[in-house]
């Protein structure tokens, strides 16, 4: 691997990185950014989590002028923690050379931001309904603008920000550097391209180096009333240091963590529904270990860099592969190894042969715990609990009471109590977890199902099969628009909750025969994936 030192980067920019803990490049850095600093226009194709940020990061950072107070560089990112996640990473990156970098991202208050913006910012992270509001306010002015940056580019089309992005860019000088990244190139993002970029360099991350190998990866079969008591045993029995749940909706996010909370898990949820300042909040305790257990939606946890996730469960599997690898990247990071376990319904078995397909990776069928089981976990951490508190050596003002408590009882009954008070049972507390639709059944690659684990995916509605298509309803994008913007929120239209998080929202497909308001099916006709708009929680 090569070091940051040979990529003819300035000092102070080396100490930051030094200061960051990174001593080698990872692939997307070694490629990006000596072409960056040569100038160049650069297509970076790279899933998360492969080191994208200091990719474009450190060539920005070396390319601003600390005496020039106007804006220089542009970075487009589709939500908002990964906006505020850019913008932290530009901050360390660039503390040497002391670079004004500014968030603006819809949730917050935009007279804030306006305020903000009189303090001279040189770099600006920002979602495009954000960016767009501030540019027809004119309190964001871009004409000094030399490096616009686009990160993750293919999921802002999936949200529904393409024309967003195509307004912004015409706001950006033409004579600029532009970077764009993205995991997947689909044609409308190959159009920016074409239309937006000067004989751009590209940078693609072979597959072998997105592999997940360093994830241990297990699917659990089980019927969707089974799921939660399962997830319950087995939190009990591999003990997460920090776990991640995905739920498929923000309705099954609120009755997860409010369940966990209720069986006595630290556990807390995040979606596009919550406040910015709770979400902050949420992700601030978890990062600091306070709260054991996230619940997440996928557009949520997009882009969370959080070090010592242990496990990742999938409560509902994903419709589609990529997400599925966002997910289980959550753990196993910086080279160090994860678990990652996903619940699949008989119906939906066909998704399991598709996600190994792309991983390239077979999951290891996971046998539930029994209750005894579950209990057996929770009495070893009872017991290493007891063992800490003997060898911290603090108990030295309880002695005497340790004493009179020996001399009318034995020992062992006294440990026994106490292993008894320490341990989490099981606890048959009534909670509620709404029965979520599973996804459409599904064919996998060549027309089958899996054989031999328990049924697989059945045939497709309709008889419509394949990885291509995908299965109707299910895969279908919805087709509902509204310009995305900061008077515009997302969370109004649901009905009880019941609507997926992007559902005319940043997250994608609903489950197969969820209707949208006014009646019109999801299995709508397809429009073109550059024109399809749909409203974004980020504002």
């Amino acid at each position: 691997m090569t070091n940051f030192s040979e990529l003819n980067i300035s000092e102070s920019t080396l100490k930051s990185l030094e200061k960051m803990g990174f001593e080698s490049a990872t692939p997307i850095q070694e490629g990006t950014i000596p072409l960056a600093l040569e100038g160049h226009d650069i297509i970076g194709q790279a899933q998360t989590g492969t080191g994208k940020t200091v990719a474009f990061g450190v060539p920005l950072i070396e390319k601003i002028d600390p005496k020039d107070p106007n804006i220089q560089a542009l970075v487009i990112a589709p939500t908002r923690e990964l906006a505020i996640q850019c913008a932290e990473e530009f901050n360390k990156i660039g503390y040497g050379k002391r670079s004004r970098i500014l968030s603006v991202y819809g949730g917050q208050d935009i007279s804030r931001q306006i305020r903000a913006l009189k303090n001279k910012p040189q770099i600006i992270v920002g979602t495009p309904g954000r960016i767009l509001d501030h540019i027809k306010r004119r309190t964001l002015k871009l004409e000094n603008v030399h490096t616009l940056v686009l990160d993750e580019a293919d999921e802002m089309l999936n949200m529904g920000f393409i024309e967003d992005i195509n307004s912004i860019l015409e706001n950006v000088p033409s004579e600029r550097q532009t970077l764009l990244f993205s995991a997947t190139m689909p044609p409308a993002i190959r159009k920016i391209a074409d239309t937006f970029m000067t004989e751009p360099e590209s940078v693609k991350i072979k597959a072998k180096e997105l592999t997940v190998d360093n994830i241990d990866q297990y699917f659990v079969k089980a019927q969707e009333r089974e799921k939660f008591d399962i997830l319950a045993r087995l939190l009990n029995v591999q003990q997460p240091e920090l776990a991640i749940i995905f739920g498929r909706t923000k309705r099954r996010v609120d009755e997860l963590s409010q369940a966990l909370g209720i069986r006595g898990y630290n556990a807390e949820g995040i979606h596009g529904d919550l406040s910015q300042a709770k979400r902050l909040s949420v992700l601030r305790q978890f990062k600091e270990n306070k709260i054991e257990v996230l619940v997440a939606t996928d557009v949520a946890a997009r882009g969370l860099d959080i070090s010592g996730v242990t496990h990742v469960y999938n409560f509902d599997i994903p419709q589609d592969p990529e997400s599925y690898v966002h997910r289980i990247g959550r753990t196993g990071r910086a080279g160090r190894s994860g678990k990652a376990i996903t619940f699949v319904t008989p119906r939906e078995m066909g998704y399991l042969r598709i996600v190994e397909e792309t991983t390239k990776k077979r999951m290891t069928p996971l046998e539930p715990p029994t209750a005894d089981e579950a209990l057996v976990g929770q009495r070893k951490v009872a017991v290493e609990q007891l063992q800490e508190l003997v060898a911290k050596n603090n108990a030295s003002g309880y002695r005497e009471m340790a004493e009179e408590l020996l001399a009318n009882n034995s020992a062992v009954d006294l440990v026994a109590a106490a292993l008894k008070s320490l341990t989490n049972e099981p606890d048959d507390s009534p909670i509620k977890i709404s029965e979520e639709r599973p996804l459409p059944m599904r064919h996998g690659k060549g027309g089958g199902s899996r054989g031999g684990r328990g049924g697989g995916g059945g045939g497709s509605r309709g008889g419509r099969s394949g990885d291509s298509r995908g299965g109707r309803g299910g895969e279908r994008r919805s087709s509902g628009g509204g310009r995305s913007g900061d008077s515009r929120r997302s969370g109004g239209g649901e009905r009880g909750g019941e609507r997926r998080e992007g559902s005319r929202s940043s997250e994608s497909r609903r489950p197969s025969g969820e209707r949208r308001e006014g009646g019109r099916s999801s299995e709508s006709r397809r429009r073109p994936s550059g024109e399809r708009r749909r409203r974004s929680t980020e504002d």
